[in-house]
């Protein structure tokens, strides 16, 4: 029998629902009706986040993996339920569900283990020293700690892995936070039945029930009344420039401003050199065809600009692109609103003298086909707008006369979470100056490769200097991400009888 969405909140362990309703928008399958969530819930889920952190900030790691590990099992129970409802929401095909469940049970144990581990507390201790002269020196402790109630916002493009009990929620769950979650309006059946998995782990493992809560929906005002609560103290956002740009604003604008980790979005530039050019430019440019036309596009980490040298290699790469693109079939968009904004992503370069046109394809309803375009290294730095992120499979070729405009280029890109660089053996002096440029736009840097597809891992970094995040400190992937949501406490002669039990 199919999953039937009851269309309710999750707030403090108690499913409730309110008179305004939202009907969800799937790509293919029944409509269904959710209550649209209000300030009101915010207030209720928050406070009850807060009353949950008093003790579930001093349970042990070992519980906390225990109701990690909880999750994930309850999620892989719904598995067939949850990759039905997520496929009629969204439109993205069955295996790419099920990989991105497999990636959300995956990272869920990941943190599991990573706290038992217990290398994330950075936990330090500097002896006493009554005798030192002129003073003496007091004894010292240090370890990392949970911060409070995360707010976090479920992405459009990530129904599991960045939505409900993604990697955001996962991490502040580890780190000891509660959490509040707004769901997102693209998949709130998915992110229900994932709500559901986590109220059983959290009954299972007697957790407190404020430690979870999911509001769908809603206006804006339950957005800006979730991060401007007083009770949150960080908040996780992926999703648009504009949209999470306001969010940092109202949080830096509060009388406690709380630190926003927002992924806003980036054009991962591919640097190809001469040398790979030469040797492989048909390779490279049916490489980057098939990772910009993955799942019509629509990830973060999405190569949407190419910079390539001008003169025959160069012809011979966007011509392979262009060919492999071609063949590229029709895919179905997130959201109707997403699909718009694809198109009005194309009609601006339609509309630009500072293009040229090497495959065009319209689109129509929920639907895209890729395109691509070509201009220069000078146009593409006199407009601005050439360098704005296309949510959907659209390629931006970027002529260069040689290296040193590559270089220059790549000195005023904006931030981002990529950086790839195509090269052969031949190209390795001029690697070298580009690496430094690299690592101070980008927070992962690539070499023959293509930057979609971010592993789950302890080295992993997914985040970058501005735009392409709002804290280029941090990861939203991988262990590291935990950092988010603690700080450092120290204990100066702390009794042994006082210090907690992960000392």
């Amino acid at each position: 029998m199919s999953f039937q969405p009851h269309g309710k909140h999750l707030i403090a362990g108690k499913w409730i629902a309110h008179s305004e309703t939202f009907c969800s928008e799937p790509a293919n399958g029944p409509a269904h009706t959710f209550s649209r969530g209000t300030p009101v819930m915010v207030e209720q889920a928050c406070a009850a986040a807060e009353e949950a952190f008093w003790s579930y900030g001093y349970t042990s790691r070992a519980d906390r993996a225990t109701f990690l590990n909880a999750i994930a099992g309850e999620i892989e129970a719904r598995g067939d339920a949850i990759t039905e409802i997520g496929c009629q929401e969204t439109g993205l095909p069955q295996p790419r569900l099920e990989s991105e469940r497999n990636r959300t049970t995956g990272q869920l144990r990941l943190f599991a283990q990573h706290i038992l581990d217990g290398e994330y507390l950075d936990r330090r201790h500097d002896a006493a020293l009554p005798d030192r002269q002129p003073l003496p020196r007091p004894d010292l402790r240090m370890m990392q700690r949970p911060i409070g109630p995360v707010a976090v916002f479920g992405a459009s493009n990530f129904p599991l892995a960045f939505s409900t009990v993604g990697g955001d929620t996962a991490a502040a769950l580890a780190a000891g936070c509660p959490v509040v979650v707004k769901g997102h309006s693209a998949h709130p059946g998915t992110g229900e039945i994932v709500a559901e998995a986590v109220h059983a782990a959290v009954l299972k493992c007697g957790m407190p029930a404020g430690v979870f809560s999911l509001i769908q929906g809603g206006k804006r005002d339950v957005g800006q009344a979730l991060v401007q609560h007083p009770f949150i103290k960080a908040v996780g956002f992926t999703g648009s420039l504009a949209g999470g740009r306001a969010l940092f604003d109202l949080c830096a604008q509060r009388p406690e401003p709380i630190p926003f980790f927002g992924e806003l979005g980036s054009v991962n530039p591919m640097f190809v050199l001469p040398q790979a050019a030469e040797a492989r430019g048909a390779e490279i440019g049916a490489g980057w065809a098939a990772s910009l036309s993955m799942g019509a596009g629509q990830f973060c980490t999405n190569p949407g600009v190419a910079l390539v040298p001008q003169g025959p290699a160069g012809d011979t790469l966007v011509q392979a692109t262009a060919a492999a693109l071609e063949q590229a079939p029709e895919q179905v968009m997130l959201t109707d609103g997403i699909a718009q904004a694809y198109r009005d992503g194309k009609a601006r370069f339609d509309g630009s003298d500072a293009v040229r046109p090497v495959l065009v394809a319209d689109s129509a309803g929920r639907t895209a086909r890729p395109n691509l375009f070509e201009t220069s290294a000078e146009a593409y730095l006199q407009d601005h707008t050439l360098g704005e992120e296309v949510f959907g499979p659209l390629g931006l070729v970027v002529r260069v006369a040689d290296t040193a405009e590559m270089e220059d280029l790549a000195r005023r890109l904006e931030g981002q979470l990529t950086v790839t660089l195509h090269m052969d053996e031949g190209d390795t002096a001029a690697a070298r100056r580009l690496m430094p440029i690299a690592e101070r736009k980008a927070g992962r840097v690539l070499v023959n490769g293509f930057p979609t597809g971010v592993e789950v891992a302890d080295s992993m970094v997914h985040g970058g200097p501005y735009p392409a995040s709002t804290n280029f400190g941090v990861t939203s992937v991988g262990t590291l991400s935990i950092r988010r949501f603690l700080r450092p406490v120290c204990y100066q002669n702390i009794p042994e009888a006082l210090l907690l039990e992960n000392f």
